[in-house]
C-alpha cells in the first residue's frame, strides 16, 4: 500500500473573527461562536517587532516540566515546542520534525527530523533522543503518555535523523501521539537527553528543552521567568520575537480576570465561561476560543449507587432546565452540549442527538421514583470546586434536583485538591469538570470513554464501546474513522457515562498589543510566533 505520508512544512494555523459574539436570546442558550479558535491572521497583523517581555496570568501553578508527570503546565511548550502539531480540522503536521509516515498502513512508523535542530544546551535532538523520551513514556505506567507507548513492540534509529517505530498492530492516529498538548500527554515533548543524565527526576524543575524559550528562575506561587533561546531552529526566521515570557499563577478566577482588565498582565488562559463572556463584551481585549469537542459536563460514578443505575443518570439529566440554566449561570449565552462531540462535528448525528434525553422533569420523577422504590436513596453528594462560578451551579443544580425528588448535598474543595483526592481518586458519586475544548477526537474520546481510560474517573466500562474506540484508533481511514466515532457518540449518548450540558470555555484573552498567537483549543500556544505590538 502507498504511504501514509503527512505533508511536509510548518502551517501557521491562523483564523480571525470579531471579538464580539451575537448576543442570544433569553434562555436560547446558543450565544457564543468560535472567535479566533486557533490564534490571529499572522498576515493581517503587520510586520512583527522583536523584543520585550509577555507577561502571563495562569489558572494555576504548575507541577513540573517532565512530561511523564501529568499536569497543566503553560510554559512548557514554549520550552520544548513538539515534533508533530495539530492542524485546525484534527489532522496532524510536521513542526519540529519534517515528516511522520508509515508504509504498511500504520504498523510500522517513521520519524524523520529536520537538520539542525539542538536542545538549548548544545545536545543534538536526534533520533536517539526521541527514543530516550519515548522509553521514559514506557517504563512509567503512570505517565500520561504511557498509553501511547503500549503498542511500540521496538523502536531503532535508522540513522541519526530517522526514528522507526514498529507496532503490535494498525495504529493510524500514532502521529497525534507526537502532536497533543502537555497536559494530556504527548510523545512528541522532548526533554535533552544531557539533562536528563544530570537531573534525573529533577529534570521536572530543571527543563531543557528545544524551544523557542529557556529557563531562568522559577519561585513557585510567584512567576516564573523565561528567556530566549538564541539557538532556537527557527532562528533563521527572526524566531522567537520576544525577549522572554513571564508566567505568574492566578488560580482565582476574578483575580486573574482583573488582572488581564486593569493591564497587571497582558494575557490570561481563562478556564470559566464568566471570563470569556466578559473578555468578549470589553472592546479593549481579544478573545481566542473555539467550542471543538468536549465539554463542561458532570461525572457520574457508575460504580457507586445511586448512579450504577441508568434510571438515577438519566433522571439527572432530564431534571437540568437548559433554558434555566443558560439564564441564570451563563448569562443566557451557553454552547450546549448534548453528546461529547460539538453540533458541527462530523461525527455528530441526527440518532446521536435523538438520543440524549432531553429535559423532562416529570419523566425524572419517575425514574426517581421507581429507584427509591426498589430500595435505593436518592439522597447524594456532589463534589465541584470552590470558584464561585461552581458554588453557585451547584446551587442551580440542588435546587433542579430538589423538584425531581433528588436530594443533592453539595461539597467544595480548593482546585488542586479537587483534582487530585476527589476526581482523579474517583471519591465521589457525582462530580463536576470541564473536559473540552479539545481539538481532535484522538485521544481525548478514548481517555473518557474506553475502559481504563486515564479521564474516565467515573468507571465506565462497555465492551462495544472499547471496540469502536480501538477501530477508530487504529484506522488510518478518516471515512471510516468519522463513521466509528458517531458510533462512539451515538453510543455514549444511549449509556450516558456523564451527564453533558454546556461546550468548554477554555479561552485566551489578551491586550489588544499581543499579536501573532497561535494555539491550540486547549491553550496550549506556540509561543514562537508571538510579538508585542509596542
Amino acid at each position: 500500500m502507498g504511504a501514509l505520508a503527512l505533508s511536509l512544512g510548518v502551517v501557521l494555523l491562523a483564523a480571525c473573527g470579531s471579538n464580539v459574539a451575537p448576543a442570544a436570546a433569553p434562555g436560547a442558550g446558543d450565544g457564543i461562536t468560535a472567535t479566533n479558535p486557533v490564534g490571529g491572521d499572522l498576515a493581517a497583523e503587520g510586520q512583527p517587532k522583536s523584543g520585550g517581555v509577555l507577561v502571563m496570568g495562569t489558572d494555576r501553578e504548575a507541577v513540573g516540566f517532565d512530561p511523564t508527570v501529568q499536569n497543566t503546565n503553560q510554559a512548557a511548550i514554549a520550552i520544548y515546542d513538539s515534533l508533530m502539531k495539530l492542524g485546525r480540522d484534527g489532522t496532524v503536521e510536521p513542526y519540529m520534525a519534517e515528516s511522520m509516515e508509515s508504509p504498511d498502513e500504520g504498523r510500522t512508523w517513521r520519524l524523520v527530523l529536520r537538520d539542525g535542530v539542538r536542545f538549548s544546551d548544545g545536545t543534538p535532538l536526534d533520533a536517539n533522543a526521541v527514543i530516550t523520551n519515548v522509553q521514559r513514556h514506557i517504563d512509567k505506567a503512570s505517565s500520561p503518555g504511557h498509553k501511547f507507548t503500549e503498542p511500540i513492540v521496538s523502536m531503532r534509529a535508522v540513522d541519526a535523523k530517522t526514528a522507526e517505530f514498529s507496532l503490535n498492530g494498525p495504529f493510524g492516529q500514532f502521529p497525534v501521539t507526537f502532536a497533543g498538548s502537555f497536559t494530556g500527554g504527548s510523545l512528541g515533548t522532548i526533554v535533552s537527553p544531557a539533562a536528563l543524565a544530570q537531573y534525573g527526576e529533577q529534570i521536572a524543575r530543571n527543563p531543557v528543552g528545544a524551544g523557542p524559550f529557556k529557563m531562568v528562575s522559577w519561585t513557585r506561587d510567584s512567576r516564573m521567568v523565561l528567556e530566549r533561546n538564541p539557538d532556537y531552529w527557527q532562528k533563521d526566521k527572526g524566531l522567537p520575537y520576544l525577549d522572554g515570557l513571564e508566567f505568574r499563577p492566578l488560580p482565582d478566577t476574578e483575580s486573574r480576570y482583573a488582572s488581564i482588565e486593569n493591564g497587571d498582565v497582558d494575557q490570561i488562559f481563562g478556564g470559566y465561561h464568566t471570563e470569556l463572556i466578559r473578555a468578549l463584551d470589553n472592546p479593549n481585549l481579544r478573545v481566542y476560543y473555539g467550542p471543538g469537542n468536549g465539554a463542561e459536563y458532570i461525572y457520574f460514578n457508575v460504580e457507586k449507587a445511586p448512579f450504577d443505575d441508568r434510571r438515577m443518570r438519566e433522571a439527572l439529566i432530564r431534571g437540568i432546565d437548559l433554558n434555566a440554566l443558560a439564564a441564570t449561570q451563563f448569562r443566557s449565552r451557553m454552547t450546549r452540549a448534548s453528546g461529547y462531540f460539538g453540533s458541527d462535528s462530523p461525527y455528530t448525528t441526527p440518532e446521536a442527538e435523538a438520543a440524549w434525553p432531553a429535559y423532562d422533569p416529570e419523566k425524572a420523577k419517575q425514574l426517581v421514583q421507581e429507584y427509591v422504590a426498589g430500595g435505593g436513596s436518592a439522597t447524594v453528594q456532589y463534589k465541584t470546586t470552590n470558584a464561585p462560578n461552581r458554588v453557585a451551579f451547584a446551587e442551580f443544580l440542588q435546587a433542579q434536583m430538589a423538584a425531581v425528588g433528588i436530594t443533592l448535598q453539595p461539597q467544595f474543595f480548593d482546585l488542586a485538591q479537587y483534582s487530585s483526592s476527589v476526581v482523579q481518586s474517583q471519591d465521589f458519586q457525582i462530580a463536576g469538570w470541564v473536559g473540552g475544548p479539545v481539538d481532535a477526537a484522538y485521544p481525548a474520546a478514548t481517555n473518557l470513554f474506553r475502559t481504563g481510560g486515564n479521564a474516565n474517573y467515573g468507571g465506565y466500562s462497555n465492551p462495544q464501546m472499547d471496540s469502536l474506540l480501538d477501530q477508530a484508533t487504529a484506522s488510518s481511514d478518516q471515512a471510516e474513522r468519522t463513521r466509528l466515532y458517531q458510533q462512539v457518540q451515538l453510543l455514549a449518548n444511549q449509556d450516558l457515562p456523564v451527564a453533558f450540558y454546556s461546550r468548554g470555555y477554555l479561552s485566551t484573552i489578551t491586550k489588544p498589543e499581543v499579536k501573532g498567537v497561535v494555539r491550540y483549543l486547549t491553550r496550549d500556544q506556540f509561543f514562537a510566533t508571538t510579538w508585542l505590538d509596542r
